[in-house]
């Protein structure tokens, strides 16, 4: 999901410095309500774990460039299950960054558009998962249809960002708009295989009841709201 350097340009840059700006309130605010529920330590703890995965899926896991950006298998969805809505915001936040300084410098400069690219589809998952998991279900008994919905709902914000920003920055001759369709339908792969990642990690999880209260998952893993 990676926006080329020079797709949007220095003088439209203002909007992505706003959205990241609005991105990172509302992950702050996300963050305080994880630190009174579940402390500092947990909170610390979930978001390393995240930041590391992060890292993880983007020079680990294949990826590859189509049109006008990179697939990658961000697992944004795995991410919010296990760890929760602010430790995700987090790790992507901080994984982006280390991917960004250490190994692809010259994304740096997209880098806020990239973070809201990211985020703001983690909030919107946040908010459809309080609509469609009823609040007697811990995320470990989640079903297919669920994981593929929350799924669906993250990648699908991700194609459409990316498309915003494509459109946004170099217009919509046939060109642009042939290269973000080309994107968009690479990315099906992903919304095919990331709820299996989530179900299968969930099952995993669900057998490892021993890490109920360490703090280092979220407590809905296991327990219903």
């Amino acid at each position: 999901m990676h926006i080329e350097p020079g797709v949007v340009d220095a003088a439209k840059m203002t909007l992505a410095y706003g959205t990241a700006a609005g991105a990172t309130a509302y992950a702050a605010k996300e963050t305080f309500s994880d630190l009174r529920s579940s402390g500092l330590v947990s909170y610390a703890g979930r978001s390393a774990i995240a930041a590391l995965g992060v890292f993880l899926f983007f020079e680990v896991l294949p990826h590859f460039p189509v049109g006008v950006s990179e697939v990658h298998f961000i697992l944004g969805s795995t991410l919010f299950l296990i760890l929760g809505a602010a430790p995700a915001a987090f790790g992507l936040a901080l994984g982006l960054l280390i991917q960004g300084a250490f190994f692809a410098p010259t994304d740096l400069p997209m880098y806020f558009v990239n973070l809201t690219t990211l985020l703001v589809p983690l909030f919107a998952l946040h908010a459809l998962a309080r609509r469609i998991i009823p609040a007697g279900t811990a995320y470990v008994d989640l079903k297919y249809s669920q994981a593929l919905a929350l799924s669906v709902a993250y990648q699908g914000g991700v194609v459409a960002w990316v498309a915003f920003w494509v459109f946004y920055g170099q217009g919509f001759g046939a060109e642009t708009m042939s290269s973000v369709l080309t994107f968009g339908g690479a990315y099906m792969l992903v919304v095919l295989i990331e709820p299996l990642a989530d179900l299968a990690i969930l099952a995993t999880a669900k057998a490892l009841r021993g890490l109920e209260g360490t703090g280092m998952v979220t407590p809905r893993l296991y327990k219903a709201a």
